[in-house]
């Protein structure tokens, strides 16, 4: 049994300001094994990110590492990473950190949101490696927002190995938007038959209008159950994932060992 503390929060323009969100929602995740932050932690999305944007031994990843260290769990947190000199972008990157503030693996998003009007490109270069890191005890395959969206990534993380899908986001608001998310989220649960634990940013009106935060954290099981839904006002909430409930879910349901790969069926 593995504890995950969703830790939904707001997120400002000013990474210090973001960091002590980060350590004050440590300290309300007790007894969690491995905490998951949204994408875009370390700033709010916006032209700045370029300005802001800092390498993993930066001040934002050290203090990140420092208090993941100090209470004694694995962090998996969204940042914006500089990119190669002169291209004018960065890369939006899924940092996991473990228990002893040691960096584990950086997931540089692949899948960027050119779309409904956004053109998340101008800003952000592509990554191009699924990744799987294993945290307290458990592999966790990496997701970061708009990659929800595109289940042959799902299927390639599982494929390395991995039993649990943590998805960060700042997902936008919209018609429909907010559906889509809970929809996706449990799609790539399901078809996977892999718990998925979905982080996003609280709506934060105060500091931005920009509209990214839905909130809806949730923790879905192996069979698309949602398990926990954290609304959309911030908050900490530590869950459980069950090794067992994934081994008789794919015993229940095994569509993995069922697939039928490059068949013509016409």
């Amino acid at each position: 049994m593995t504890r995950i503390a969703l830790c939904q929060i707001p997120v400002s323009p000013d990474p210090s300001a973001n960091l002590k969100r980060v350590r004050e929602a440590l300290a309300r995740a007790e007894g969690a094994d491995l905490a998951i932050f949204p994408e875009a932690t370390l700033t709010r999305y916006g032209r700045r990110i370029t300005e802001l944007a800092e390498p993993l031994d930066g001040p934002f990843v050290t203090g990140v590492a420092r208090a993941a260290r100090e209470h004694g769990l694995a962090v998996i947190a969204g940042v914006f990473e500089p990119g190669e000199p002169g291209e004018g972008r960065v890369h939006n990157t899924a940092v996991a950190v473990d228990a002893q503030g040691e960096i584990r693996a950086a997931y540089r998003k692949i899948h960027l949101f050119d779309s409904f009007g956004a053109k998340e490109s101008e800003l952000v270069a592509p990554g191009g490696e699924p990744t799987v890191v294993e945290l307290a005890g458990v592999r966790v395959g990496l997701v970061t927002c708009y990659d929800v969206r595109f289940p042959e990534l799902t299927r390639a993380l599982v494929d390395k190995g991995a039993e649990l899908f943590a998805v960060i986001a700042a997902w936008g608001s919209g018609p429909l938007k907010e559906d889509h998310w809970v929809t996706l989220v449990r799609a790539r649960a399901l078809e996977n038959t892999t718990w998925t634990a979905a982080v996003g940013q609280a709506p934060n009106p105060a500091e931005s209008s920009d509209g990214f935060g839905v909130g809806r954290s949730m923790l879905v099981d192996p069979l698309g159950v949602v398990r926990a839904d954290l609304g959309t006002a911030p908050g900490v909430q530590v869950v459980e994932v069950d090794a067992e409930a994934t081994a008789a879910a794919r015993a229940a349901l095994p569509c993995l060992e069922h697939r039928i790969l490059g068949v013509n069926r016409s």
